[in-house]
């Protein structure tokens, strides 16, 4: 393989003297073609060494990739296993609060019974808390079942499920004649859930509230957005958007967990797709994500 082209080239050598007519001895000749040779295998050399490198670095690639893998999949298992560990003694300390509050509030004082409550509002927040880490675990771990879905009719049902939060709040829903996307119908309610109960929440000072779900085909993806009018955000803190339990707001102006928009990455992701954010202090702010026109391989 590597002896044909040098034979090649050094048999077209000759030739190509004798047609310039300069008077070249045999043992110039010889060492014009050494010198060539000698050229052509330090090149064949170093292109071999260069891909026996790449193949090195493909290969130790291939392996730390693996070794994340397996870490990604042990801390997943490790998060689900304690979530559901947590939700018995927590559910044992909110039921002896209950009864403190019930069968001893003749006894206990006023002080007493405004610890209890707090004692019941944090571990209601500790079980919202493991019920988001589950529906991250479950992002990951879940099976897909991949169809064609009516997005708009989706965004509409989840809305929907929000109907008795939002009874007393004037609220505008702008749903567009949106593409509609192959995904796990599951897994994207998750997506629209997750993104129409935070507009809903960072619109709870607005009157009225605005919220739109639009998207449309660009190139090979369809891109679709959830905007809203609400409090918005710095997108100085843009790279914090998405992080596992980042808050870009208090807990005293927005309940939450901070795990919500790291599910609709996790699931997006998983769609072949990518997720990404804009906004303003108190000018409203949108979440865009896309997914491929044709249907992903499931993963």
């Amino acid at each position: 393989m590597v002896i044909s082209p040098i034979l090649i080239t050094l048999s077209e050598i000759a030739p190509t003297f004798n047609a310039s007519k300069i008077p070249i001895s045999d043992d110039l000749l010889r060492l014009l073609m050494l010198i060539v040779v000698i050229i052509l295998v330090a090149i064949i050399a170093e292109r071999i060494e260069k891909i026996r490198k790449l193949n090195y670095l493909n290969e130790k690639l291939k392996k730390q990739s693996e070794k994340l893998e397996d870490a990604n999949q042990e801390l997943e298992a490790f998060a689900y296993s304690v979530s559901h560990d947590l939700r018995v003694p927590l559910r044992a300390i909110d039921g002896f609060s209950r009864i403190l509050i019930e069968d001893y509030e003749d006894t206990l004082d006023e002080e007493g019974m405004r610890l209890l409550n707090i004692v019941r509002e944090n571990t209601a927040k500790m079980g919202h808390l493991i019920d988001d880490i589950l529906l991250l675990s479950r992002a990951s771990r879940q099976e897909m079942v991949l169809n064609e879905l009516d997005m708009a009719a989706l965004a509409k049902s989840v809305y929907d499920e929000f109907s008795a939060d939002v009874a007393d709040r004037d609220i505008e829903l702008i749903i567009a004649d949106i593409p509609n996307a192959y995904g796990d119908r599951a897994m994207l309610g998750q997506v629209f859930q997750n993104l129409i109960g935070n507009a809903i929440k960072f619109t709870k000072n607005k009157n009225p509230a605005i919220i739109e779900v639009g998207g449309k085909k660009e190139g090979k993806e369809i891109v679709y957005f959830v905007k809203d009018n609400g409090a918005g955000f710095d997108m100085k803190y843009i790279n914090k958007l998405f992080g596992l339990f980042q808050r870009l707001h208090s807990p005293e102006e927005f309940e939450g967990t901070g795990v919500g928009l790291s599910i609709v990455q996790r699931v997006i992701r998983r769609h072949e797709g990518n997720v990404w954010g804009e906004g303003a202090v108190d000018q409203g702010a949108t979440i865009y994500f896309t997914l491929p026109k044709d249907k992903p391989k499931k993963k």
